[in-house]
């Protein structure tokens, strides 16, 4: 199968299982936004981050202006989660582009292997029993004809 560039036993699977259990427990306090909450939300990048702490700051230096129900101390820990959650989550973007990464290596791998396989039997010729079976893996080749496009507009033609 080529270079076989991936191989982990069912014991490393079995050890990265229970690590994801234990992360998902971990992790349990994480929420979900649907789509409406996530477009209704305020969005923080790198210069809201900035004015949040430089306006935290003057807030927390003049106690005397701040109205009672706006709690900067709460405010300045959720800046400090933020700051936390982004560094294990860059880990676990890393971490997820490897693994798509290798599915994809170990997938082409297979497909490879597959394609040279599929190759030989058709140079080879299939043989007795093999006719049905042949035909049927090889369907993934077989193409249906396009239908023309109807809702593309006709061009228009000089008058």
């Amino acid at each position: 199968m080529g270079q076989n560039r991936i191989s982990l036993s069912n014991e490393d699977y079995a050890e990265v299982d229970a690590a994801l259990d234990a992360l998902e427990s971990s992790l349990a306090v994480l929420t979900h936004l649907s789509l409406q909450e996530r477009r209704a939300l305020p969005k923080m990048a790198e210069k809201s981050e900035d004015f949040c702490r430089r306006t935290l700051t003057v807030l927390s230096q003049n106690p005397q202006i701040v109205p009672p129900g706006l709690d900067v101390a709460q405010a300045q820990r959720g800046l400090e989660q933020l700051g936390a959650l982004r560094v294990r989550t860059a880990r676990l973007r890393r971490l997820l582009g490897r693994a798509e990464d290798s599915e994809m290596a170990v997938g082409s791998e297979v497909m490879n292997a597959s394609l040279e396989g599929y190759a030989l039997l058709k140079v080879l010729g299939w043989g007795p029993g093999l006719d049905a079976l042949c035909e049927d893996i090889g369907a993934r080749f077989y193409r249906t004809p396009r239908q023309p496009r109807s809702d593309v507009a006709a061009p228009m033609q000089d008058q």
